[in-house]
């Protein structure tokens, strides 16, 4: 897949990962252990999120792949929540970007990981 923009990338990540978060949840309520409310999905990209919480048609989301707009129709049921996280806490960040190393060790003490020597 091509994108034309980060927008594009982030909804289409987004989308991806509200697939995801549908099939745990679904999980979830088969073995009895499901939360009530909504998925919350946590995103850095502001215009990804105004994207999938305003359902109008975009210039810049015309040509993005109608299976993608799953996490739209996921937001406007209810079912999924998107919020903004800033990219400083963003603990997906430590697995997809070079950091420095002390917003490196802050995320791997936010993901409960210690320095053993």
């Amino acid at each position: 897949m091509i994108a034309l923009s980060s927008c594009e990338v982030e909804y289409i990540a987004a989308a991806m990962a509200a697939c995801q978060a549908q099939w745990l949840d679904n999980i979830f309520g088969e073995l009895k252990m499901k939360e009530k409310g909504a998925i919350t999905l946590m995103m850095d990209n502001k215009s990804a999120i105004n994207l999938a919480k305003h359902p109008v048609t975009h210039g810049r989301s015309k040509h993005i792949e109608t299976r993608f707009h799953f996490l739209r129709e996921q937001v406007t049921k209810g079912k999924l929540s998107v919020e903004y996280c800033p990219t400083t806490v963003q603990v997906a960040d430590i697995f997809t970007k070079p950091l420095k190393i002390d917003q490196f060790k802050e995320l791997r003490s936010r993901l409960g990981v210690i320095e053993v020597w």
